[in-house]
């Protein structure tokens, strides 16, 4: 069955953890020449230049503009919706609820958050979209038995679709005279950079190089400026690590990302979040193998127990730099690491089975008993 799918989600030129992943899931799902569409999600008029593909720009000042939305989405055969509180208008992105509503086409859900701890409005909101959408996807086991045991949802909607990996390694670095520690991904509060620099201050006898990779969040900046990469500037400084802390202030490809990733002796997560279901920037460590130090957010518990990582408490700088210290002094712990590396899927293995859901909705909805009912 030939399928045409209908995107919709922020998307480049927007960086963004469900811009890159719509954008990824898109292209692979079109790489068999068929045709689809985005309906990019923008902040502001300002904000209309777009990547290739995309059909439509719901620009959240525009009052009611759910109603276009949905129209360009039944255009297609099926509308895949990345959902993120937030990137919506309305309280709690509530509008793409209405979008949902009026669409007359399938549509499948993509969680890429599910708290346990929402608010009323939240928690509501959330079951709402599950009850209306035909499909709902979660990335990791952790998200769908938070969702199963914090929301009322049809559990027979529900599947489990890892998030891909790029699958592109970059070219293989030459060897570091210093150990290489690396943390990557959109800066902001909550990313915890300020305990691997109190970490990095208690490893002076290993000397390793920290690089800190990406942009500071589209969403800080309108908010704080540079106020969280300037205040760790200041930290390092303080500490004295200033000197073995590289900022790198830009957003990669995946041949660069993955050339980056691969120079690393260790790549550090020190997430503030206890909510994280889903992290692109662990998927692509673990594709990899690089071992991984990270406190206990839900999708790093998932992938690293006994696995090719360790797990460090939060806001503990010194079970972060033991941690480290660790890897980087004894072989065989990072060879055991490497070792334990599950093959992470990649995004042709991952579109392929959003492509196979998709085909089971549409099938469902073009069936006699369907539209008899319609």
């Amino acid at each position: 069955m030939t399928i045409r799918f209908g995107f919709l989600s922020t998307h480049p030129p927007t960086h963004c953890g469900l811009a890159s992943f719509n954008a990824a899931l898109a292209a692979h799902l079109a790489a068999d020449g068929v045709a689809g569409g985005i309906v990019r999600v923008a902040e502001n008029k300002d904000d209309l230049k777009a990547a290739p593909g995309v059909v439509h720009t719901w620009v959240d000042t525009d009052l009611g503009g759910w109603r276009d939305c949905a129209e360009v989405l039944d255009s297609f055969d099926v509308a895949i919706v990345q959902h993120e509180y937030g990137i919506y208008p309305g309280r709690d992105g509530g509008e793409v609820l209405s979008v949902l509503r009026r669409l007359k086409v399938p549509s499948l859900v993509v969680l890429h958050t599910v708290l346990a701890r929402p608010t009323a409005r939240q928690k509501s909101l959330l079951e709402q979209i599950a009850a209306t959408a035909g499909a709902v996807v979660t990335m990791t086991g952790a998200a769908r038995d938070r969702l199963l045991d914090g929301y009322e949802v049809d559990a027979a909607k529900i599947s489990v679709i890892p998030h891909g990996a790029s699958g592109n390694p970059g070219t293989a670095p030459e060897p570091a005279p210093q150990p290489h520690l690396l943390t990557w991904g959109l800066l902001g509060p909550g990313k915890g950079i300020e305990w691997a620099l109190r970490g990095l201050a208690l490893l002076p006898d290993l000397e390793p190089v920290y690089t800190v990779a990406g942009r500071t969040h589209p969403k800080v900046i309108e908010l704080h400026g540079e106020a969280y990469r300037a205040g760790l500037h200041r930290l390092g400084a303080a500490l004295g690590v200033a000197h073995r802390v590289r900022y790198e202030p830009a957003y990669l490809d995946d041949a660069a990302l993955g050339a980056l990733v691969r120079s690393a002796d260790v790549v550090v997560l020190p997430y503030d979040s206890t909510e994280q279901v889903t992290s692109g920037v662990l998927v692509e460590a673990v594709a990899a193998g690089i071992p991984v130090v990270a406190t206990p957010f839900p999708h790093a518990v998932e992938l690293l127990t006994d696995g090719p990582g360790l797990l460090v408490p939060h806001h503990n700088p010194k079970a972060l730099a033991t941690a480290i210290r660790r890897i980087l002094t004894k072989p065989a712990l990072a060879a055991t690491l490497r070792a334990r590396a599950e093959p992470v899927p990649t995004w042709p293995a991952v579109a392929q089975r959003y492509h196979d859901l998709a085909t089971t909705l549409v099938a469902a909805d073009r069936s006699p008993a369907a539209v008899a009912s319609a």
